[in-house]
C-alpha cells in the first residue's frame, strides 16, 4: 500500500470511528493559484452526514458540499492538481501527507491537536464585515460588480481583520450611548470608513468618528467619499495629531502613525481617558536615535536589523507599560499576517477599574531603559509635562 491510500484509509477510518475533526489542504502547486487553501469538514444537512469543502480563495470563499464519495474524488483531484500539502485532524492524531515537486509522497503522524468535535450543524462561515459596503467601491477596492480588486485583496483582507479585532474589543468595553471617535493618521480613509460603516450600519450603534490626517488633499477627498456614501457623522480634518484638540474621546486609534505620532495620539487618549486606545506602532526611530553613540553590551545589538527590531520591542513595551501606569489593561498581538504587511503589531489599552502599582510599573520601565542605554522615551516625557 503506498502513502496516498494510506491516507486515504485514514480519512475513511476516522469517519466511520467518529473521529474525524477536519482536514485542510496547504501549500499550492502553482504560486500564482487563486486558490489558496481548503478546508474540509463534516456537516449535518437534513440530517444527512455530509463533507463540506470551504475553498479559500485569495478575495473571497466559496462553500461546497459533498456526499463521501464525492468528497474522495474532490480530494483526489485536489492533491493530484493544486496542493502539495494535506493535513488530518482527528481525536486520535494528526496526519500530514507531503507531496514533493515530484509527486512523492511521506507521512507523518503527531499528537493530536483537537480534544473535541466539531459541531456537524456549525455551518457558519467566516464573517466578511466589510463585504457589500458602497465606500468599497469608491475607495478603489472593489469594482463595479462588486469583485475585489485583485492589487486590493491584502487590503481587503486587512480591513475584515480590523473589524474583527474591533468586534470583539467592544463586547469587554463600557461605553456611552453616543460614541465619539478619533481615528488620528487617518491616511486615505480605508480602516476609519470601514469602521464608520461596520458600527453604524451592521452594529446599529450611535457613532461620530473624525479622521486626523495632516494631508489636504486626502482630507478632502475621504469628505467626498463620505458625502457620496451619505456618512453624515464620518468627517476629515486636516491637522496634526499634537494640535487636535478634543475634549472627549472615546475610542481612540493611530494605526501606522510615524514614530512620534504615535505616541501623541496615545497622549491624546490618555488625557480624554479615553475607554479603548487603539494603535498599530510605525517607523521606531525616537528610541534607536537616542541611544547613538552608546555602547551597547548585548551582542544582539551588534548587527543593525537585529538592533532595530530589538529597540521596536522597547518602544512598544515602554508604551503598554505607560498605558498600564495610566490604569489601562494592555495587550499586544499581531494585527494581520506578515504576508500582507510588515507593520503587524497592534498595541491595545482598555481602560481599567483596578488601580496600577506605579511603582513596581516605574521599575520595570527605569530598567528598561537602563538595559538598552535608553536616554528618554517621547511618551513619557509627553506624560511628564502634561501632568504636572
Amino acid at each position: 500500500m503506498d502513502e496516498t491510500q494510506q491516507f486515504f484509509q485514514e480519512i475513511e477510518k476516522s469517519l466511520k470511528e467518529d473521529s474525524f475533526v477536519k482536514l485542510t489542504l496547504s501549500k499550492p502547486i502553482r504560486k500564482s493559484e487563486d486558490l489558496e487553501n481548503v478546508y474540509l469538514r463534516e456537516v449535518a444537512i437534513k440530517d444527512e452526514k455530509m463533507i463540506s469543502f470551504t475553498y479559500r480563495f485569495k478575495t473571497n470563499d466559496q462553500v461546497k458540499n459533498y456526499t463521501f464519495e464525492e468528497a474522495i474524488k474532490e480530494l483526489e483531484n485536489l492533491l493530484q492538481n493544486s496542493f502539495r500539502i494535506a493535513t488530518l485532524f482527528t481525536l486520535e492524531k494528526d496526519i500530514a501527507i507531503r507531496f514533493n515537486k515530484k509527486g512523492k509522497a511521506t507521512i507523518t503522524n503527531n499528537p493530536p491537536t483537537f480534544s473535541d468535535k466539531l459541531p456537524a450543524d456549525h455551518d457558519k462561515q467566516k464573517v466578511k464585515r466589510a463585504s457589500e459596503s458602497e465606500f468599497l467601491f469608491h475607495l478603489g477596492i472593489k469594482d463595479k460588480q462588486g469583485k475585489v480588486i485583485p492589487k486590493m485583496a491584502d487590503k481587503f483582507k486587512q480591513i475584515n481583520k480590523y473589524l474583527e479585532i474591533i468586534d470583539g474589543l467592544l463586547k469587554s468595553t463600557s461605553l456611552p450611548k453616543k460614541i465619539n471617535i478619533v481615528d488620528m493618521g487617518s491616511g486615505k480613509g480605508y480602516l476609519t470608513f470601514a469602521l464608520y460603516d461596520f458600527l453604524r450600519n451592521t452594529r446599529k450603534l450611535d457613532v461620530q468618528v473624525t479622521g486626523i490626517e495632516l494631508r489636504g488633499e486626502l482630507v478632502t477627498y475621504c469628505n467626498e467619499v463620505a458625502k457620496k456614501c451619505e456618512y453624515h457623522d464620518l468627517s476629515f480634518v486636516s491637522e496634526r495629531i499634537e494640535n487636535y484638540d478634543e475634549a472627549k474621546i472615546d475610542i481612540l486609534i493611530a494605526l501606522h502613525a510615524c514614530d512620534t505620532a504615535t505616541d501623541d495620539a496615545i497622549y491624546k487618549g490618555l488625557i480624554s481617558k479615553s475607554s479603548l486606545i487603539i494603535c498599530a506602532p510605525c517607523c521606531h526611530k525616537q528610541v534607536r536615535q537616542s541611544v547613538k553613540g552608546t555602547a551597547q553590551e548585548n551582542p544582539i545589538l551588534k548587527y543593525g536589523i537585529f538592533k532595530e527590531r530589538q529597540f521596536e520591542m522597547v518602544t512598544d513595551t515602554i508604551r503598554a507599560l505607560l498605558l498600564e501606569k495610566n490604569q489601562y489593561n494592555t495587550k499586544v498581538f499581531e494585527f494581520i499576517s506578515n504576508e500582507h504587511t510588515r507593520k503587524n503589531v497592534m498595541l491595545v489599552g482598555s481602560k481599567a477599574s483596578k488601580a496600577p502599582n506605579i511603582e513596581a510599573i516605574d521599575a520595570k520601565i527605569e530598567g528598561l531603559k537602563k538595559e538598552y542605554g535608553v536616554a528618554e522615551h517621547y511618551l513619557e516625557t509627553q506624560l511628564d509635562k502634561g501632568f504636572r
